[in-house]
C-alpha cells in the first residue's frame, strides 16, 4: 500500500457487490480519507461489481482491487483497517493477524448467522460491526484503537466459541 494508512477490505470468496460498491462510494471515500488513510486495496471475490481504480486525492484514499490470491495474510498484516464481511474466516484471519476490524454483515442473508457472530464479537471488544447503508457512519463514529486484541492461542479455542455463539453446542 500507499506510505500513509491503508484499508484493506475483504468479502472472501463470496460474492458482496454491495460492500464493494458501499465502500468505494464518495461518502466513506471521503470518511477514511478524514481519518487519514491514504491507501485502499479491495479483494473482491467473485462479484459482478468491479471498481474504478483512483489515485488519492484531498477527498479520497487510492482505490485498487483484485478478485483473488492464494492468501491474503500479507494485505491484512500491511493495513492499518480491515473491512470485512462477517465470513469466519476473514473475520478469525484478521483477529488472529492483530489487525483493527470492522465487519459488515450482509442483511440480505437469510438464515444470517453473520450477525449473531458479528455481535458476540463486538460485544467482547474484538470488532466494530455494521451494514452496508450505516458503513459511513460507523467508520466516522468508532475507535478502532480501542478494540482488544484477540488472545493468540489454541484454535480449538476459539473454534469452540464459534461453535457456542452459532448455537451449535
Amino acid at each position: 500500500m500507499n506510505a500513509g494508512k491503508g484499508a484493506f477490505v475483504t468479502v472472501g470468496t463470496t460474492e458482496f457487490d454491495q460492500l464493494i460498491m458501499s465502500v468505494t462510494s464518495p461518502d466513506v471515500r471521503k470518511v477514511l480519507r478524514g481519518k487519514g488513510y491514504s491507501s485502499m486495496l479491495l479483494q473482491i471475490g467473485r462479484g459482478n461489481f468491479e471498481p474504478e481504480v483512483v489515485p488519492a486525492s484531498p477527498d479520497s484514499p487510492s482505490v485498487d482491487f483484485y478478485r483473488y490470491k492464494d492468501s491474503v495474510a500479507k494485505d491484512i498484516q500491511n493495513a492499518d483497517l480491515v473491512i470485512s464481511h462477517a465470513g469466519a474466516g476473514s473475520v478469525l484471519e484478521s483477529l488472529t493477524l492483530g489487525r483493527p476490524l470492522v465487519v459488515v454483515v450482509n442483511d440480505k442473508l437469510m438464515n444470517n448467522h453473520q450477525i449473531e457472530l458479528a455481535r458476540r464479537l463486538n460485544k467482547d471488544g474484538y470488532l466494530h460491526y455494521c451494514i452496508c447503508s450505516t458503513l459511513a457512519a460507523t467508520l466516522e463514529d468508532v475507535d478502532v484503537s480501542s478494540l482488544r486484541p484477540l488472545p493468540p492461542g489454541n484454535p480449538t479455542v476459539f473454534a469452540e466459541y464459534l461453535d457456542s455463539v452459532m448455537g451449535f453446542t
